[in-house]
């Protein structure tokens, strides 16, 4: 799927792909024949009754719009949120937002409240950048079986993906919140990573319809971000090798795909304490996100 500036919009396209089925109830409600629009985005706003941090109601403004005000604070105040049109990475973000309504609202009040309190100062810190990588590159991974959770946060790939594989279509679900994660899922590679965090839930709830289960989803992320101290730094949020999750892509189909340590990294448990260092092609991409939300 193109990401050109001029990018080519296929909705069943989107739609047939397992990394934006939490999107997809979005996505089937957008037109068939031509990139979505802003006033289409705020329709769909609109009706969910998205509102920003401050309360105020979202609404997808033009980048032409842009003022000195600095991006969270202007959201935060208006509402009024910049969209490039025709464009991947903000139509995403967008999507996000009216599909995660409260969690991207608690992200942007600590966004300005950490603004507010560094007036004048040092305009980030350990905070935001926390808030700018979820944001970015966010996974949420729904769980009703605490062994694969274990597995999970320690870092045991092929025991949880492969060796646990039936277990895990059954106990654990992965959902893409961060809006870069979803530009770079339109054309995967290997060494995509996403930033976890892992919600236990009851077997019962992935019985019910998805827009259930997202609206749980983003109730309960709502009230864990409430308050500062449970965000942490940055290296507080579990690794996902996105392409590891079964059915994301039909090479993990094989048990040996599993066995590449460039992408399914060993030895990363003690990460909270010491961080493995990310191949230099990883970091770049990561560094160039996080410029992204600090120049939003």
């Amino acid at each position: 799927m193109a990401t050109s500036a001029a990018p080519v919009w296929d909705r069943w396209e989107l739609l047939a792909s397992p990394l934006f089925a939490t999107l997809a109830p979005l996505i089937e409600r957008l037109p068939e024949d031509h990139f979505p629009t802003l006033a289409e985005l705020n329709r769909l706003c609109a009706e969910r009754e998205v509102v920003s941090g401050g309360g105020e109601p979202i609404e997808f403004v033009p980048q032409e719009a842009k003022t000195g005000e600095p991006y969270e604070k202007r959201v935060f105040a208006y509402g009024k949120v910049l969209t490039r049109t025709l464009n991947w990475h903000d139509l995403f973000n967008a999507l996000v937002w009216i599909t995660f309504p409260k969690t991207k609202a608690a992200i942007n009040r600590h966004h300005y409240r950490e603004m507010q309190a560094r007036e004048g100062g040092e305009a980030r810190g350990p905070v935001r950048d926390a808030l700018t990588l979820f944001d970015e590159s966010g996974v949420i991974v729904a769980s009703s079986d605490p062994a694969l959770t274990e597995l999970l946060t320690g870092f045991q790939w092929k025991a949880l993906f492969w060796g646990r594989r039936a277990d895990l279509a059954g106990a654990m679900r992965f959902h893409l919140f961060g809006h870069a994660l979803y530009e770079k899922a339109l054309a995967p590679y290997k060494g995509i990573t996403g930033k976890c965090v892992i919600v236990d839930v009851s077997a019962r709830e992935f019985e019910r319809p998805l827009p259930q289960q997202l609206a749980s989803l983003d109730a309960h992320l709502a009230r864990s971000f409430a308050e500062l101290r449970s965000l942490g730094a940055t290296d507080d949020y579990a690794p996902l090798p996105i392409l590891g999750v079964p059915g994301w892509t039909p090479e993990n189909e094989s048990e040996r795909y599993y066995e590449d340590a460039q992408q399914f990294r060993p030895g990363r448990a003690r990460a909270r304490e010491e961080p493995e260092p990310r191949a230099p092609a990883e970091a770049k991409r990561d560094r160039n996100e996080r410029r992204k939300g600090k120049n939003k």
